[in-house]
């Protein structure tokens, strides 16, 4: 219980990957992602349920291995590559209720593609969804202002270079560039009502914590790599 809402956490893990072949069970320090995301998940003191969302048994038996509960299967019309993140939570919600007659007020995710979270960031979240009222928190990263939506371009099909956004032709220094901030998938906390009766993630209030440190979001190789770098720094010399 985080004060006196009941908070499930929802380990989204699919099997399939285009990108990464199973990436939810790639390690980092020696660890599988969805364990990773797991052993955060037991340390939040405040957290009612854990479960893992998975279609693949390994990823199932890897999950409760390292702490989480995995009640059921994702069925098959849940995991493709172009199912939201509000199927997969409400699926999860709806299940949970109902297996374990009960309500519960807060869904926190956590992605096993970030494993830079740390208990703190989750709790933060937590706190910043219950003591700000909002529908929904979302953790966040500053974009670097060489990927400012205003110095993007595009090419035409003829190899024609334009900007992305017109306005990009009045940028002459990065002070000009207003900050704009990505998802970087370390926690969101979501209501049940923002779920349920607005069926989404993000509601029409959603607040946000900004990460300040550096924290990868694994799509490639390359950010295994990285994401490796990070970590072991944290670690015990």
């Amino acid at each position: 219980m985080f004060g006196d809402k009941s908070v499930l956490v929802v380990v989204p893990a699919r099997g399939g990957s285009k990108g990464i072949a199973l990436k939810n069970l790639r390690t980092v320090c020696g660890v599988p992602l969805v364990a990773l995301a797991a052993h955060v998940a037991v340390k939040c003191n405040f957290v009612d349920r854990a479960i893992v969302s998975t279609d693949h048994p390994e990823i199932a038996k890897v999950a409760v291995a390292a702490g989480l509960a995995a009640p059921f299967f994702r069925p098959d019309s849940l995991s493709g590559d172009r199912i939201s993140d509000w199927d997969v939570l409400i699926h999860a919600l709806n299940a949970m209720e109902t297996l374990d007659a009960k309500h519960y007020d807060i869904v926190v995710m956590l992605q096993p593609t970030s494993p830079s979270r740390t208990v703190q960031h989750v709790h933060e979240t937590v706190a910043r969804l219950e003591e700000g009222g909002f529908d929904a928190v979302w953790t966040v990263s500053e974009t670097d202002s060489k990927s400012h939506p205003l110095k993007q371009l595009v090419v035409d099909p003829e190899g024609r270079l334009d900007w992305y956004d017109p306005a990009g032709a009045t940028i002459i220094a990065r002070q000009q560039l207003k900050p704009v901030y990505h998802r970087n998938g370390i926690a969101y906390a979501i209501t049940r009502s923002c779920l349920v009766d607005q069926r989404t993630i993000k509601g029409m209030r959603t607040g946000t914590i900004v990460i300040k440190e550096p924290v990868v979001n694994i799509d490639t190789e390359l950010d295994l790599e990285f994401a490796n770098f990070l970590l072991s720094a944290r670690l015990p010399a």
